[in-house]
């Protein structure tokens, strides 16, 4: 690259690349370069903060005798049928992204999921969604793809140091998405498309003699003088390995509680809990972008929201612009919401977990103790959430303004949640504590975000699943479980990933130390 230089661009010129080239010339100072160089986007995103929005883009000026296009990651990887096996289990993305790297260092993936392929899912989530049915292994966090790939597909983390966020997002290209989510500051897939990247990923780990096998459901862990050497399925089956990731994400509730069976290291972790907040898109482009209707070429408006209520949290979660709320639960006889959005992000609905970090002490406070105390009270309230409804997957409901004001809202807008919504006093199915930080932090938001405290929004309950209630305990340097050898806590069902992003590299991570465990 010869040079980078940061242009602004409005909405009406982003897709223009005769305009785009011409101002990174003349901000670079180049004449006459058309023949010499040509320019391509690095990074872009959206300033909104005045009363028009703009494109802020960082802008590459290359020799055209240079190779700027991306090169697919297939040509590192290699034949593993020789290889050392390593069983991974959780075909989530720190599951298929550690699989991959373990294929560039010869070593064979064994990845085991509890849930079906990305295909035979649909049928289960169709059943969620229409008929209130919870198939325990099978759902929005169960199943090839974990609970990223049917909600949403954000790829944004804060994590940047933990592994190479630029390979992640160039495999992800390797098997189908679209270039941008190379450049956008906050790059997004969609559910409707994850699909089919996440079944390309199998295919590249099955075309290099690595294995995927669903409907596998872990009963027993088999460990033999302080090292695990197989496990145990439902079927009776011993699946054995050199090494084993363990990365079954933040729902595999029956996972921890058999870890603590076998007396294996576990240890409760804070967490956070709420409701999912739902606008009209519209609402949302009007606060954000100052304009209503928003122009042709700016994305539906997103938002991040965060405040202190007595020096604890309050903040939004997975915002999902253009979205939709969609049924999380993983067992019957409980009610979790979450939010996904389509790649065109085109619903006329937006919404985000609104939620309130969930200490350790303050557990205690209440009467919850001990290596489960996150996730009983996890339970607690989306048990408590089931049984305010009819029985069906249908979710308590709140008018926002009506919330704040500890008043049962008499009628309920439109919304995007497909198996519907009921009126409820959400302030009294939430625990007192949350429900009163929550009611604190809309109305601290509305000071910042005018417009955002409005009786025409709704809380949906619960959003509970934010991250793991448990962390797995590792050594930093190893990566592996200090009391079991050959077992790696890995991803956001350990307790240290926050979403696919950090996930992935956490598998990545994860390989590598395997990698050097092994001595290979």
């Amino acid at each position: 690259m010869i040079k980078a230089v940061e242009i602004k661009v409005l909405p009406s010129k982003i897709n223009d690349h005769t305009y785009l080239e011409s101002t990174t010339f003349q901000k670079a100072g180049i004449k006459f370069a058309h023949d010499l160089f040509f320019v391509k986007m690095l990074k872009r995103s959206i300033d909104s903060r005045s009363r028009q929005p703009i494109y802020i883009c960082r802008m590459g000026i290359f020799d055209k005798n240079e190779l700027s296009i991306h090169t697919p990651h297939h040509s590192k990887y290699q034949d593993v049928s020789n290889g050392k096996r390593v069983v991974i289990i959780g075909a989530g993305p720190a599951g298929y992204w550690a699989a991959l790297e373990l294929i560039e260092l010869g070593l064979k993936p064994i990845v085991i999921d509890r849930g079906k392929d990305v295909q035979a899912r649909r049928r289960d989530l169709k059943a969620i969604q229409q008929d209130g049915v919870v198939d325990p292994h099978s759902n929005y966090c169960f199943g090839e793809g974990g609970a990223g790939t049917y909600s949403d597909g954000k790829l944004y983390t804060r994590s940047q140091k933990r592994g190479s966020i630029q390979k992640v997002l160039e495999q992800f290209v390797d098997h189908g998405a679209t270039e941008d989510i190379l450049i956008d500051a906050h790059p997004h897939i969609g559910s409707n498309k994850l699909p089919i990247i996440i079944a390309a990923m199998r295919k590249t780990i099955e075309e290099f003699d690595g294995e995927v096998h669903f409907n596998t459901y872990i009963t027993n862990f088999d460990i033999q003088f302080g090292q695990i050497r197989s496990i145990i399925t439902a079927k009776g089956e011993k699946i054995e390995g050199e090494a084993f990731i363990l990365a079954t994400g933040h729902s595999a509730r029956d996972i921890y509680t058999l870890l603590h069976k076998l007396n294996i290291f576990i240890e409760a972790k804070p967490f956070a809990l709420g409701v999912r907040i739902e606008h009209a898109q519209s609402y949302i482009d009007q606060l954000q972008y100052h304009q209503q209707p928003r122009e042709e070429n700016l994305p539906a408006a997103a938002y991040k929201a965060v405040c202190q209520i007595n020096d604890i949290g309050v903040f939004s979660f997975c915002m999902c612009p253009g979205g939709l709320i969609v049924p999380a639960s993983t067992s019957p006889g409980e009610i979790v919401v979450n939010g996904m959005s389509l790649s065109r992000r085109d619903s006329v609905f937006a919404n985000s977990g609104f939620v309130t970090s969930i200490e350790l002490d303050e557990l205690s406070k209440h009467g919850f103790n001990g290596i489960f105390a996150s996730m009983d009270f996890q339970a607690m309230v989306e048990k408590a959430m089931f049984e305010a409804g009819d029985g069906t997957q249908s979710a308590p409901a709140q008018r926002v303004a009506d919330f704040v004001n500890n008043k049962t809202s008499s009628s309920l807008p439109s919304t995007s949640y497909i198996p519907g919504i009921l009126s409820r006093p959400m302030q009294e199915i939430l625990p007192k504590f949350v429900a009163q930080r929550l009611q604190k932090g809309v109305v601290e938001i509305n000071k910042k975000m005018e417009g955002y405290h409005t009786n025409d929004a709704i809380i949906v309950g619960t959003e509970s699943r934010t991250s793991s209630p448990i962390r797995i305990p590792r050594d930093a340097d190893t990566m592996m479980h200090p009391q079991i050898q050959g077992l790696f806590p890995c991803g956001e069902g350990a307790g240290y990933a926050g979403g696919i992003l950090s996930a992935a590299m956490d598998g990545q991570n994860v390989a590598k130390a395997i990698f050097k465990y092994l001595k290979v």
